[in-house]
This record gives structure tokens, C-alpha cells and sequence, in this order.
């Protein structure tokens, strides 16, 4: 479901978090089917990334966000995330 702006500042792709989830500022941990969005920051270096439970309105900031973007290359940070998220162990943004 990957989702790009115009200047490929943004990535939104669905997930199935792996054991222990993703760790969120808001409600800590959440596990399971979840949509993960990965936004450029206007300074073009950072990434503010925040995840959802698929289909839910609710949308919570990954801890850690927002994250430095290895030489400003936000799809290969966001596929990064998303292995990183894979995994589960409480992933985090950075």
C-alpha cells in the first residue's frame, strides 16, 4: 500500500508487527496488523514516523520519532523501519 507524495516524501505501508510489537510515546506497546507512516521533516534530514492499528482512526508517534534519515534516503530508512518492525521487539523509530 506504499503512498508517495509528489517528491516521494512519504511512505505509508501495512505491517504485521513481529513478537513484543512497536513501543509508541502514546500507550506504549501495541502488537499485530498495523499501518506505519513515515513523513520527510521539513529539514529534509529527519523522519517523523507514527503507526496506527490497521483500519483505526488512531494514530500514535513511534518512540524515537522524530528520526535522523541516513543521507536524506527516507525509502530505504522506511524499508529499514519496516524490517525493524518485523522483528518486533519493541521496535522504535531510531
Amino acid at each position: 500500500m506504499n503512498i508517495s507524495g509528489a517528491a516521494r516524501d512519504r511512505y505509508v505501508d501495512a505491517v504485521t508487527a513481529g513478537a513484543g510489537g512497536v513501543m509508541t510515546d502514546d500507550v506504549g506497546v501495541i502488537t499485530g496488523h498495523l499501518t506505519i507512516r513515515t513523513v520527510l521533516g521539513t529539514d529534509g534530514r529527519t523522519a517523523h514516523v507514527s503507526v496506527q492499528y490497521t483500519g483505526a482512526e488512531e494514530w500514535y508517534t513511534l518512540t524515537g520519532s522524530p528520526a535522523p534519515v541516513p543521507d536524506g534516503d527516507l525509502a530505504s530508512y522506511h524499508q529499514c523501519l519496516l524490517d525493524r518492525i518485523r522483528q518486533g521487539q519493541a521496535a522504535e523509530a531510531s
